[in-house]
């Protein structure tokens, strides 16, 4: 009997001074004031351009690609912060905010959102359904576990997700994508963190299109 799948972080854009996201969230920039340089690599390819327009779409095909089609392969449940889900803060308005993604949103299974507010889970079309977890972490890690039935679990962000899952010692495999602009400021995502220290080592780096990929994985 296969055991449980990896816990992984893949695809998470990162400044070459370590931010992943800038300050000043709101729904008209999702990561913060002047951050959508961040995910600027992966607009370009075909993996993208196929997640929102079919496999017939258009898009690149090199180094960026391969990544970001390899960042969702084998996922069979999400989990991502409050801030990753949107930028409403306090205590849920209804379902007044359904997320970034339209009424088919791109994850197409389970998605456990971390919060401090309840919330019933939000069903979206395409076979996403949200829960909105209220006790921590490990809870919402052991849910994704049993939704994922065996398959992968993406934990996707924000930084301060990605943070608390690593210092914890949860995250099996990373893979960041570095692009070539300073934020100076923001969320850094590994500010004070050792990930050697954590068990990780680098694995592979690959220059792409439009950003550095580093994918880094627990020892053993």
């Amino acid at each position: 009997m296969a055991g449980p799948g990896k816990v992984k972080v893949t695809g998470f854009c990162v400044s070459l001074d370590g931010y992943g996201a800038a300050p000043d969230q709101s729904e008209k920039d999702p990561f913060g004031k002047g951050g959508m340089v961040l995910p600027a690599w992966l607009f370009p390819t075909h993996a993208f351009q196929a997640m929102h327009g079919g496999e017939t779409a258009g898009g690149t095909t090199g180094v960026d690609n391969g990544f970001a089609q390899k960042a969702g392969e084998g996922i069979g449940a999400w989990i991502m912060g409050r801030n990753m889900f949107g930028p409403v803060r306090g205590p849920w308005d209804g379902d007044a905010w359904k997320g970034w993604w339209g009424p088919n949103p791109v994850y197409h299974c389970k998605v456990f959102v971390l919060t401090h507010h309840p919330r019933p889970p939000l069903v979206m079309e395409g076979g996403t359904t949200f829960h909105f977890v209220t006790d921590g972490i490990h809870s919402a890690l052991k849910q994704a576990r049993e939704a994922a039935g065996g398959r992968d679990i993406r934990i996707g962000g924000g930084v301060a997700t990605v943070r608390q899952y690593l210092l914890a010692g949860l995250v099996d495999e990373m893979h960041l994508a570095f692009v070539p602009v300073l934020l100076g400021h923001g969320e850094n995502l590994l500010q004070g963190i050792s990930l050697p220290g954590l068990g990780f080592e680098m694995v592979e780096h690959r220059q792409g299109e439009g950003a550095l990929h580093v994918t880094l994985k627990k020892k053993g």
